[in-house]
């Protein structure tokens, strides 16, 4: 979390600051125009995440993740009289806006006999009710723009969560009826909160992990109404908080936010920070806080004026000040907060000055935009010198149909969460000028390369363009103090005299990669012979045969560090060269100079992209859930963990009397005899491989290591174990223990498949989300019906591809 500063430092912020004193707030409580608030309340019934507070669970479509209790209520603020709006106990009721008029609030409502929020209007003495958005989707955050038109998120986007098992949900825009709807963002993670800036842009909050960690990376970003122009306002180089919430300050360029700790807590509950622009988005003293340390239960902030903020803390509604002063507006009567009922969202009721209308940059009837650098060698971190970058590699990020888990298995083993589409090339020139082409509202990122084809810089997050939208980058990660605008308009870029270069697809490779499918045959080619199960040279196993969840040869690869991904780090803006194929192992060790190892050239740029789109385990989503024993899953009628079998036990048993005295290192969970199994790692000792992933065999039982390692070799083992030999006998009971359990293994694994054994199927919510999205027809059954699994991925990320309009969509 960025640095707090004292409360006095708030002076540097606001030079107007009238620092007010308790009891002048107590007599006049907030501003003579200030006479009303509107807010929500609502239940907690979901767990702990920040955006997991609508929709339902992907392992259980009965499991929800919304409250009820709903309430859109008014206070008057001299009296403390309460007026409900409206009231729906089996409901609920979120995020109220107040329009300009001060006189029509438009909120989300999810009535009691619905799963789904949408758009509602209503006037302030309670009449008009009417509906605004529909269908099987959740429409929440609304806020308005200056042109009447309204922009808020939506689960329109139909993606998952990469790292959870709710529903993601992203910017729309809509017409003050809520027609003419249409996206706004392609961002396969949460946006979230959007509200209009002094100057007209939307301030909102994005997630997003584009190979680099999972939980760090939530912070403050602006765009255009339209969407276009989308650049980080705050905190993209300060992981582990999330900036959510965030309004602009009356009468200053400055916003206030709620900064919530880590990956955010639920609700978005977290600390009060006002944030100053001036410096630009990476300083990190322009965050101040302004409620107390070690205090992060406040919410939803809204500023007055530039000395009071209205904000709710709990089943609380409360006035602060930027001088750390605060007071009590109104509470939750008791018998409602014992049903866990918070209030939310408090929203003053006043007419209120518009923004400017920023004119569009969209063009609706075209399905690309395009994107133009002015010089790639210009950027934090670069060096200068050195080879000429002569490239772009572009590649897309592709959203989840469904997601299970928290983790990235099997997608990977501690990198990507997702797949990563490779799209191809386009030309850099020599004054490190590019002008492209690139498909509209796609999550895009890119790669620079230099003349002999190594990655140079990876850019780690993504972009996208509006359909018709030009926009553009002054270099590779440079200073977001510097912005297009200040490009140089009198120099000749050589890329700007020509039209913008097409992507170039890049023959003779897959543009989505599947590990068993495009790289085990390589490895089976040239590696596998000196690193089989038998022979394994330097410890090391590099057939395709099944572990629990993944293949020995991916487990292998991924844990000796043959290939340099981003991994599931909070690490960021890298230097160059050091991540990607050019310094990954496993290249060199294709190209002659190990034991004279030498791939085709076609054999060398498969393995070269497929490490460059993040190096996957899985071609398809399909394998979400499925095919794996043990890992993360929640839900058993995904998975198995092995436990539930009774060979579990007796192998359990087996392993403690023989192994445990010589591998110290065993988990101490292991004193339940459950756990020694697929399920956790079996022993940290590197003659073992150290993990489940390596020592059992499910392909081959006989072959596992967790029973080659400790037999004598007269008996066809490996004798590793020193000392007093272990197993002398394959017909040694403990032998057969354990041997029963891996055999288990194999035939649960033979009877549910892995999704590259023939006769996969996916799981029944992978099938049920495909059929509410229109992939697979509605008839479609599980065990009957034939399905190609990567067609179907395919068929559904080309579903969300813009398609241009035969007319100019028109907001309002």
């Amino acid at each position: 979390m960025p640095t707090v500063k004292s409360c006095c430092a708030i002076g540097i912020l606001f030079c107007s600051f009238r620092f007010l004193d308790a009891a002048s707030i107590e007599q006049d409580l907030l501003p003579g125009d200030v006479a009303q608030i509107v807010f929500a309340e609502r239940s907690l019934n979901y767990d702990g995440h920040w955006y997991a507070n609508f929709g339902y669970y992907a392992d259980d479509r009965d499991r929800k993740a919304y409250g009820a209790f709903g309430r859109l209520a008014k206070l008057d603020v001299a009296t403390g009289k309460v007026t409900v709006l409206l009231d729906d106990p089996k409901g609920a009721v979120r995020d109220p806006v107040v329009h300009y008029d001060g006189q029509t609030i438009v909120f989300s409502y999810r009535p009691g006999d619905s799963d789904f929020y949408h758009l509602y209007e209503i006037q302030t003495d309670g009449t008009g009710l009417r509906q605004l958005t529909d269908g099987p989707f959740d429409d929440i955050e609304p806020t308005w723009m200056p042109d009447d038109s309204l922009v808020f998120v939506s689960t329109r986007a139909k993606r998952w969560v990469n790292c959870w098992l709710t529903h993601v949900a992203v910017l729309y825009a809509c017409d003050r009826n809520g027609q003419n709807i249409h996206q706004l963002s392609a961002n396969i993670e949460h946006d979230n909160t959007p509200w209009p800036l002094n100057d007209g842009r939307i301030l909102y909050q994005r997630w997003e992990y584009i190979d680099r960690s999972q939980v760090d990376y939530h912070h403050l970003w602006t765009m255009n109404p339209d969407g276009s122009g989308a650049m980080v306002f705050y905190g993209n180089q300060s992981p582990s908080t999330l900036m959510i919430d965030a309004k602009p300050i009356p009468g200053t360029d400055n916003v206030v936010s709620i900064f919530s700790p880590g990956h955010g807590r639920k609700e978005h509950a977290g600390a009060v920070y006002v944030v100053s622009p001036k410096q630009g988005p990476d300083q990190e003293s322009s965050a101040i806080r302004i409620t107390p340390e070690k205090d992060f239960n406040y919410r939803d902030p809204y500023a007055v004026t530039p000395d009071l903020i209205l904000c709710a803390r709990t089943s609380k509604l409360l006035w602060i000040s930027p001088d750390g002063q605060q007071g009590e507006l109104y509470q939750v009567d008791a018998e409602r907060a014992e049903q866990s009922v918070w209030v939310h969202e408090p929203r003053p009721l006043v007419p209120r000055q518009r923004e400017p209308v920023i004119p569009s940059r969209v063009n609706a009837r075209q399905a690309t935009g395009r994107m133009f650098l002015s010089d790639v060698k210009q950027g934090r971190r670069m060096k200068k010198g050195g080879k000429p970058i002569t490239r772009l590699l572009v590649v897309e990020s592709l959203p989840k149909p469904i997601n299970y888990t928290g983790g990235m298995e099997p997608i990977s083993y501690g990198g990507t969460f997702t797949l990563e589409r490779l799209l191809g090339t386009v030309p850099v020139e020599s004054d490190g000028s590019a002008f492209f082409e690139v498909p509209a509202l796609r999550s895009l990122f890119f790669i620079a390369v230099d003349e002999d084809g190594d990655t140079v810089k990876r850019m780690q997050s993504f972009t996208n363009v509006m359909p018709g939208e030009t926009t553009g980058c002054v270099g590779c990660h440079e200073h977001r103090t510097q912005s297009p605008d200040m490009i140089d308009t009198t120099q000749d870029y050589l890329a700007i005299g020509r039209p913008p270069s097409q992507i170039q697809p890049i023959e003779g490779v897959p543009d989505v990669f599947d590990f068993p499918r495009d790289i085990q045959p390589i490895l089976d080619r040239h590696c596998v012979t000196c690193h089989c199960t038998e022979r394994r040279e330097g410890g090391v196993m590099l057939t395709g045969d099944h572990g629990p969840v993944y293949s020995h040869s991916y487990y292998m690869l991924t844990y000796l560090k043959q290939f340099v991904d981003g991994r599931n780090e909070a690490k960021s803006n890298l230097s160059p060269y050091s991540i990607g194929a050019a310094v990954s192992p496993l290249m060199q060790k294709l190209s002659g100079e190990h034991y004279g190892v030498n791939a085709t050239e076609t054999e060398r740029k498969i393995v070269k992209y497929w490490i460059e789109t993040g190096a996957p385990y899985p071609g398809t989503y399909a394998a979400l859930a499925s095919g794996m024993i043990g890992g993360y899953q929640e839900n058993k009628q995904v998975h198995h963990t092995g436990r539930e079998w009774p060979e579990t036990i007796l192998a359990a048993a087996a392993i403690r009397r023989r192994c445990v005295s010589c591998h110290e290192k065993i988990p101490k969970d292991l004193s339940d005899n459950s756990q020694i199994s697929f399920w956790r790692p079996t022993w940290d000792e590197p003659n073992l491989g150290r993990t489940r992933h390596i020592v059992f065999n499910l392909t081959h039982p006989e072959k596992s290591l967790v029973l080659r390692a400790p037999l004598v070799k007269e008996a066809g083992g490996e004798g590793r174990c020193g000392g007093k030999p272990v197993f002398r006998s394959k017909h040694d009971p403990d032998y057969q223990a354990i041997l029963s359990m891996i055999r288990a293994g194999h035939q649960d694994l033979q009877k549910r498949k892995r999704f590259d054994m023939p006769g996969f199927e996916p799981t029944a919510p992978y099938v049920r989300e495909m059929k509410r999205f229109g992939i697979l027809p509605p008839e479609f059954q599980l065990g009957r019906d034939a399905i190609d699994v990567y067609e179907t991925d395919r068929a559904y990320w080309e579903s969300l591809w813009y398609h241009p309009v035969d007319h100019e969509v028109t907001v309002p």
